[in-house]
């Protein structure tokens, strides 16, 4: 399922009215992973499809979207996170209601991310974001603006613009990584050698790197 406007996906966990609400400013197209068809019709939302294998969406939400917008994937190998992101292609995906509570969901939904580096997934939470790194990022942040990045695979990079330089660093989960380094000026330049690298900022810093990871 192909947009030629930015998606927001929205997940069964914690979800801001205010994030949400910013989320669909920026990607008017809202789908739903399963459970999260339930939020969004609460909050007032018929998400334009519902993706998953609906163990977490009661019948009295699915009845209330139509048999056409439902895809169902039995299969539960992958999570329903996974299963959207396989389908969706859009400029840039915002994922909201999958960073909350559950720090087991929160991990699973970042690795989604690792397996999948080619789509450019944002997902927000009421204090971060974060998302996959690409090849080459060019970051327009305020000086004194906290970056974090942790590798989910080995992994070696460049960078400009950064308190403490990542050039040369062999990085690892369980090895090297880069919590809290800081911007010094900008813009930020990060080139990485390979796939595996999650950054993580603030979540006032999605119109920049919205910017950066919208197709020229």
């Amino acid at each position: 399922m192909q947009y030629l406007q930015n998606v927001t996906l929205l997940g069964a966990g914690q979800v801001n009215k205010t994030i949400f609400a910013d989320a669909l400013a920026v990607a008017p197209h809202l789908i739903a992973a399963d459970g999260g068809a339930k939020i969004a019709v609460k909050l007032g939302h018929s998400p334009k499809f519902i993706i998953g294998d609906f163990d977490s969406v009661d019948l009295a939400t699915l009845a209330k979207i139509p048999v056409d917008r439902r895809i169902h994937i039995a299969e539960q190998d992958t999570t329903d996170f996974e299963k959207c992101l396989r389908l969706i292609s859009a400029p840039v995906i915002l994922g909201v209601g999958f960073l909350g509570s559950r720090l087991d969901h929160q991990l699973s939904a970042i690795s989604v991310l690792t397996k999948y580096p080619d789509k450019r997934c944002i997902l927000l939470s009421k204090a971060d974001l974060c998302f996959h790194l690409p090849p080459q990022i060019n970051l327009n942040l305020p000086a004194g603006s906290r970056i974090s990045l942790f590798p989910f695979a080995p992994v070696q990079g460049q960078s400009d613009g950064l308190r403490w330089p990542i050039t040369g660093l062999q990085f690892s989960p369980s090895g090297q990584i880069g919590t809290s380094n800081e911007v010094t000026d900008g813009p930020v330049s990060l080139r990485m050698d390979g796939p595996g690298m999650i950054a993580i900022l603030p979540q006032k810093a999605l119109p920049a790197v919205l910017r950066a990871l919208q197709p020229h």
